[in-house]
Parts: C-alpha cells; structure tokens; sequence
C-alpha cells in the first residue's frame, strides 16, 4: 500500500511523527510513506487553496516535502506532481494536536486534506487527537492515536463504504483526551453541534490607536453536544468515528425548496 500523509500543523509537527508510525504500520514493509505537509502551521484554513498566488514545494528527503501553502495545497501538489506517476492508495491527514469535532470540522485544515484527497476519488482518512486534561501531561499526548488509529483504519479500508460515484465519502476519526489503556471503545457518530459558537472575537487596542482582533475559543465544551455525536462521545472517552462528504447540499430541503420557487 502507498499512503499519503498530510497535516495542518506542519511539517514539524509532533503528530506528523505519530501518523508516520501509523502509516507505516499501515503500508507493511512492501509499502510506501509519503509526506507532504505545509511548511507552517495552518490551523483552521479548512479546505482553502493557493488560487491567486503559487506556492513553492522542497524535497527534504526521500518521499519526504514540504509545501508553502495549506493541506489541501499539499494533496494538490502530490496528487498533481510529486505522486503523479505512482499516485497513493490512502490519504491520511493529521494527526491534529486537537479533535475535530462539531463545528470544528467545517474551520479544520486537517479535514481539508482529507477532503481533497475523497475529491480526487481516493479513500482518505482525517485523524484527531482531543488535547485536554487527561492526557497533557502524559509522555506522548498521542498515545490513544498511536493505539487506536491501525485498528480503526483497517476496519475503514477494509469493510466501510467507499463510493466511486459522486462525491466520495471520507472518515473523521478522532481520539479520546485519556491514556490509550482508558479508551472506552469505539463508536460511529454523527457531525454535532455545540451549544455556542466556536469563536469569539476579542479586540484590542495597537499602538498605533486602531484595534486589531484575536480569535478565541467561545464554544462551552462537548458536553452539550447531543448523545451519538463525535462531541459528544469523544468526551465521554470513545474513539469516534464520523462519515462525512464534500457534498454540501442539504437534500431534506430539496422538495420544499422546488415549491417555494415553483412559479417564478
């Protein structure tokens, strides 16, 4: 198997090693590893591209690149390029220093990549690890996802659905804020929603006398998600596992909306 790894916190990041040993699990010793991931962070660029202006790509090693521009950018340029004559059989993105859940998963750079890589109708995977309390302050903060991603990932290639019509389908998956031997399981989710908006904007003043603003978290937690949802149950301590689509079309609409224009 050839795998794809790509990520939105860069190419220096913690949970690039992680998923590097996932996929290396992953592909066996006949397989292949590549990875190109944006030279920076790119948090919260979700799946935005480098339209108006080109972006610049250096090998670091064997299968090894870095690209200034986003993760989508960066399936681009392997898909496009760098992987174009041996394109891979997986797209792994991440792992995120931080879950993706709810609202998340519409600002996340990581569920862009993934994103990118269904749109090119090959089968991709985001992978997230929850950061909080329960295991900050353990040796490798990315124990549950080191444990926990192989199984769950073989599972996915092996026996989910992957669509070859359309717009594919692709899989969030992200892991609990806890020790990998805490791990309650795994359970299929839906897309929550929390309570509050994810951001808040917070001014301040510069020297100059203009404002100038932050974003900060204004969510109030997954705990007021609703029972079933990746935030939910990932704060309960499961793995969770989410079916999503670039497809944006909100078809439970589609018949009432015929009526509304009906006629015009």
């Amino acid at each position: 198997m050839r795998i794809l790894i790509t990520n939105d916190d860069g190419i220096n990041a913690p949970g690039l090693k992680a998923a590097e040993a996932i996929a290396a699990e992953l592909a066996g010793p006949d397989g292949e590893v590549w990875v190109v991931a944006p030279a920076w962070e790119q948090s919260a660029v979700s799946h935005c591209v480098s339209y108006v202006r080109p972006m610049r790509m250096e090998q670091w090693e064997e299968h090894r690149f870095i690209v200034e521009g986003s993760p989508a950018d960066c399936v681009l340029a392997a898909l496009g390029d760098i992987m174009e004559a041996t394109p891979p059989d997986l797209v792994l993105s991440g792992v995120n220093r931080g879950h993706n859940v709810a609202e998340d998963t519409i600002y996340s750079g990581t569920i862009g990549g993934a994103m990118e890589g269904a749109l090119h109708g090959i089968r991709s995977i985001a992978l997230s690890q929850y950061y909080g309390p329960g295991n900050t302050r353990l040796p490798d903060t990315f124990e549950a996802a080191r444990k926990w991603a192989v199984p769950i990932c073989r599972a996915l290639l092996d026996r989910a659905n992957w669509e070859d019509t359309g717009y594919q389908v692709f899989y969030n998956v992200n892991f609990p804020a806890c020790p990998a031997a805490e791990v309650l399981g795994v359970r299929a989710t839906f897309q929550g929603k929390r309570p509050s908006p994810t951001f808040k904007v917070q001014p301040a003043p510069a020297p100059n006398g203009r404002n100038y603003y932050w974003l900060t978290h204004g969510a109030k937690g997954n705990i007021g998600a609703e029972d079933g949802s990746d935030a939910r149950e990932v704060h309960r301590g499961y793995c969770t596992v989410t079916p999503l689509r670039p497809d944006m079309t909100a078809r439970d609409q589609a018949a009432h909306l015929a009526g509304v224009v009906d006629g015009l």
